[in-house]
């Protein structure tokens, strides 16, 4: 007596046997989008604590001692403030990509993750500047590091709608926005570590404030591109 549920030899197979049901494929991605965002959210918001964590004043200080040190902090409070942007501007534009990536697996995962580790050391070129500012060296390894986490991101992007195959055309139009978005931000980082030792740190971290502009217009097409 053949098994209950087995097919015989033989036999013809049902239209859809060996078909992979789209309803728990779009689950099995749904939860995996999920998984990733749940561990970039724990990991942003570590980075983010961890940077106010070189922000304080020492106890038992005399009027005038206090008052110095409240001026010392000052470039501490600058770096604090500039890397918290930063990583806010990183959170957004991965939102923005897990909206577009239906699924990270393989090449869009390693990058996936080793894009995490770039967030995570965040706090330690923000120390950096935030003691020696005017240190070419101290202002080149941020920018590097700015740099290179936004390529790696932009590789999260481009692997995983290339695992994808097919998107609609409001997808990719939004893609590109955010991409431009990544390119843009990396350019200008990186193209402030030859100025910190060409001309001054401080005119290489001037130029920072160019990408304010930037961001705010790409950041507003690609919510309008996602929307039409």
């Amino acid at each position: 007596m053949p098994a209950v549920g087995l097919i015989p030899p033989g036999a013809p197979r049902p239209p859809d046997a060996g078909r992979v049901d789209d309803t728990r494929a779009g689950t099995g991605d749904e939860k995996n989008a999920e998984r990733l965002t749940a561990l970039s959210d724990g990991i942003f918001a570590i980075a983010m604590t961890l940077l106010v964590l070189d922000v304080r004043v020492p106890p038992g200080l005399s009027p005038e001692g206090f008052r110095d040190a409240v001026r010392d902090v000052l470039p501490d409070l600058g770096a604090y403030a500039l890397s918290f942007m930063i990583l806010a501007a990183f959170w957004r534009d991965h939102r923005r990509i897990v909206e577009l990536v239906p699924r990270f697996e393989g090449p869009s995962l390693k990058f996936a993750l080793f894009w995490l580790g770039t967030i995570a050391l965040i706090p330690f070129p923000t120390a950096l500047l935030s003691e020696y500012a005017s240190e070419p060296l101290a202002v080149a390894v941020y920018a590097g590091a700015v740099c290179v986490t936004n390529l790696v991101e932009l590789a999260v992007l481009r692997t995983g709608l290339r695992a994808a195959r097919h998107s609609d055309p409001a997808t990719e139009r939004a893609a590109r926005f955010v991409a431009a978005d990544l390119v843009g931000t990396a350019l200008v980082f990186g193209a402030t570590i030859p100025l910190a030792y060409v001309l001054s740190p401080a005119v290489a971290m001037w130029c920072w404030l160019a990408l304010l502009p930037v961001k705010v217009t790409t950041g507003l097409r690609s919510q309008r591109a996602q929307s039409s």
